[in-house]
């Protein structure tokens, strides 16, 4: 009778690990689709508080710029700088460097060397190309 009960015992522990596996599953079934939900959610919300926290910066930005447009010493400053305006009764000079010659090329197209028979805007377009192969 001792083998009986041992191999009684083996069926039934086999059957309480499926039965355990088996509720494990359904309870992981059952928690799949929120737990995703849920991260997707937090993924959700990191990114929009980075795009909060950038658009902060930006608007900071902007206000800086703001306070430094009202100042009108930063606006003379900028319009001497950028447009080259000078005040009544001064000279301006513009110092070039002269280290670095810039070197004008000149390209050409001759007509002749145009195909012909083509419609004006393909001969435009073979003219800009070959202009620059030469």
């Amino acid at each position: 009778m001792a083998k009986r009960r041992s191999g009684y015992s083996r069926r039934s522990g086999s059957g309480r690990a499926m039965a355990l596996g088996i509720v494990l599953f359904i309870l992981a079934l059952t928690l799949a689709p929120p737990t995703q939900h849920y991260f997707a959610q937090r993924a959700k919300i990191s990114a929009l508080r980075a795009q909060v926290d950038a658009s902060d910066a930006a608007v900071a930005d902007a206000t800086r710029q703001l306070q430094l447009w009202r100042d009108p010493a930063y606006v003379k400053s900028q319009a001497r700088e950028r447009l080259h305006f000078i005040m009544p009764g001064e000279r301006q000079y513009i110092v070039t460097d002269s280290s670095q010659s810039t070197a004008t090329t000149q390209t050409t197209a001759i007509a002749k060397d145009l195909p012909n028979g083509l419609p004006w805007y393909e001969r435009l377009i073979s003219s800009i190309t070959e202009t620059g192969v030469r």
